[in-house]
């Protein structure tokens, strides 16, 4: 065992014990796992436990973030469970939903190869670098050689590490999704080679020309080292296949038989119908993106570096990382990344100007690790640790990093390595040819990001932390305390913000407010006010108050994934309303149906500026009920 046993048995414990677990893996700082009763979990119990950042429900994973060292905290959890990968389910329950589904299989796919996929960039970064030092007599040397296959083995041969990690998740022979990926690279079936072995037989709408023919059937062919779709889609085709062929093959035969049949049947059908139909998408959507980003390079980069931290907190980046890799594949470059690069280094730069303003001498000594964590491209421990719980900070370092994702794009700025992380991803930004000019631009990149972050987290954020109890005793005794009636917008039971299944609500990182579990879908309005926010999903209201009181109605979690099926609204952003005027009704039924929670989060938004908030103490709540009392 190693140096996190202890760390780990506590985990284990506290997600329900090891008959909860379904399956388990982990990516840069985070432990993954898949439960069978996400409730038989502790969450308080484990965010308060020493070498926990926090906690996460997200895409249908409770995901536990470590930090930097998670390899070794998953190795020891891995020992204690008696498995030597992950644990397999016995009911192989997915996620709810098809985007979580979708999610759940990259980011499955993808974690396990991880590491070995960054340190493969950062020495295809090196050898870039090296090119460019040294000049062009070095490619022809044997030094490059030999580091240039070990830095790009794996993205040249990605669809048989992808073809071994995706077995693993649909339950595949691990060797036959080997073969799936090994076929895709095999040279002979490359459309290169196949064009130039002769003149084209023919040419089929829409998928091009063919060069020759399966049992007389055309094969279109294409070029499949480094994709990353069409394996995941050929093995996950695979285990039907496999399925059927264990149900009708004797026992006695399986071994030997089944992976014939996978294999005899799952690769033509891969080669002739769904490679070419995956290429033929896979380009509509990079030139999709091309088309996007031509129309304007400035904002393209500006949204995905604002966005970039915000989907990872709930894990969904997973779901741009294989579009950025098929950019390379196609184009020799992608243009997408290119927007986030400086993610990081704003949030480092915010955190170094908390570090500054703190008043707290052992909160100070915990962002350093974070700080260090952040340079090389780790932000977790960062977020959730100190920029996420203060909102400002967390708000400024997606502004950084966005202003900074327009100005890199708005260069030209190009990546042609998917690899190295922080720091470490200047040099992927080097071309084959030894052109550095994009390494410059992310130098600028860093700057902007690291002097806007600083200084607006400097200049507009303060710890009060030290101050918040003196500060209510002084209005307490100034006797200048004003008060706001917040009323109950639906009926229904009423829970503490701690029991909701969603952690951004929970921890109160989005402000202080109640729960309620409706049993009625009318919303009316708690408040004269204005509506400020309707989403145009309508699951989430927002209303400032005529006293300035901004509350959040949050109808159900997850319901943004209905698009606004079951949601009517009755009011429009920028209406005037009263108490108990209607706002929205919906279907609580189709939300369930949804395979979504009905729980709603009535948050005051703007708690910190208030002096304190009264909640009811009734377990029970019916519209314009007295809900909470807000004091400033």
């Amino acid at each position: 065992m190693g140096k996190y046993e202890s760390l780990a048995k506590e985990i284990i414990k506290n997600v329900g014990g090891q008959e909860n677990i379904r399956s388990v893996t982990h990516c840069i700082t985070r432990l993954r796992f898949q439960l069978k009763d996400e409730a038989k979990a502790n969450d308080d119990v484990l965010k308060s436990t020493k070498g926990i950042v926090t906690i996460m429900h997200s895409a249908g994973q409770y995901q536990v973030v470590i930090g930097n060292h998670v390899p070794q905290v998953y190795a020891d959890v891995c020992e204690i469970l008696g498995i030597s990968n992950e644990t397999e389910s016995d009911s192989n329950e997915a996620p709810k939903g098809v985007f979580n589904k979708l999610i759940d299989i990259v980011s499955g796919c993808f974690q396990p190869i991880l590491g070995p996929l960054c340190a493969s960039g950062i020495i295809k970064g090196l050898v870039a670098l090296l090119s460019f030092i040294i000049g062009s007599d070095f490619n022809s040397t044997g030094t490059y050689m030999v580091l240039n296959a070990i830095g790009d083995a794996i993205f040249y041969f990605l669809p048989i590490a992808l073809g071994y990690t995706a077995a693993k998740k649909f339950n595949v022979n691990v060797i036959v999704g080997m073969l799936i990926g090994a076929t895709l690279c095999y040279p002979t079936i490359q459309a290169d080679t196949l064009s130039a072995a002769g003149e084209a037989l023919g040419s089929l709408p829409l998928v091009g020309d063919y060069f020759t023919t399966f049992l007389g059937i055309p094969f279109v062919a294409a070029n499949y080292t480094s994709t990353v779709v069409p394996v995941l889609l050929i093995v996950a085709f695979a285990s039907l296949v496999q399925k059927y062929a264990k149900k009708i093959i004797p026992e006695m035969l399986q071994n030997f038989f089944v992976p014939f049949f996978v294999l005899i049947i799952s690769l033509p059908i891969g080669l002739l119908i769904i490679g070419p139909v995956i290429s033929l998408f896979t380009d509509l959507l990079t030139q999709g993106f091309a088309a996007i980003y031509d129309l304007s390079p400035v904002l393209t980069g500006a949204v995905v570096g604002f966005t970039w931290q915000i989907l990872v907190v709930f894990g969904l980046h997973w779901a741009i990382i294989p579009l950025s890799i098929m950019n390379v594949t196609n184009l020799g470059y992608d243009t997408i990344l290119v927007g986030q690069f400086g993610t990081t280094f704003a949030l480092t730069a915010v955190l170094i100007a908390m570090y500054i303003k703190m008043k707290d001498k052992d909160k100070k000594a915990l962002t350093i690790p974070a700080i260090i964590s952040g340079i090389c491209g780790v932000t977790e421990p960062g977020i959730y640790g100190f920029a996420l719980p203060e909102k400002k900070p967390f708000i400024f370092a997606c502004i950084a990093a966005s202003v900074a994702g327009g100005v890199f794009t708005f260069l030209g700025g190009q990546q042609y390595v998917i690899g190295g992380l922080g720091i470490f991803g200047t040099v992927s930004f080097i071309s084959p040819t030894g052109d550095a000019t994009s390494m410059y631009y992310s130098f600028v990149s860093i700057a902007v990001s690291m002097i806007i972050g600083f200084l607006l987290t400097y200049f507009f954020w303060n710890d009060n932390s030290s101050l918040e109890d003196n500060k209510k005793k002084r209005q307490i005794e100034s006797n200048k305390t004003t008060k706001e009636t917040i009323l109950s917008p639906m009926t229904g039971k009423v829970v503490s913000l701690s029991e909701l299944k969603d952690d951004a609500f929970a921890s109160g990182a989005l402000g202080d407010g109640i729960g309620i579990i409706p049993t009625n879908g009318r919303v009316v309005a708690p408040v004269d006010g204005t509506i400020t926010t309707l989403f145009p999903t309508l699951h989430a209201i927002g209303i400032t108050s005529e006293s300035g009181v901004e509350i959040l109605i949050h109808i159900g979690l997850d319901t943004v994934q209905m698009a606004g099926k079951g949601f009517n609204a009755y009011i429009k952003q920028g209406d005037k309303v009263k108490r108990g005027q209607l706002l929205v009704d919906v279907d609580l039924k189709e939300i369930e149906k949804a395979g979504y929670l009905t729980q709603t989060p009535i948050i005051i938004t703007n708690s910190k500026d208030m002096l304190d908030l009264i909640k009811t103490d009734k377990r029970e709540t019916k519209v314009n009920d007295e809900l909470v009392t807000v004091l400033f």
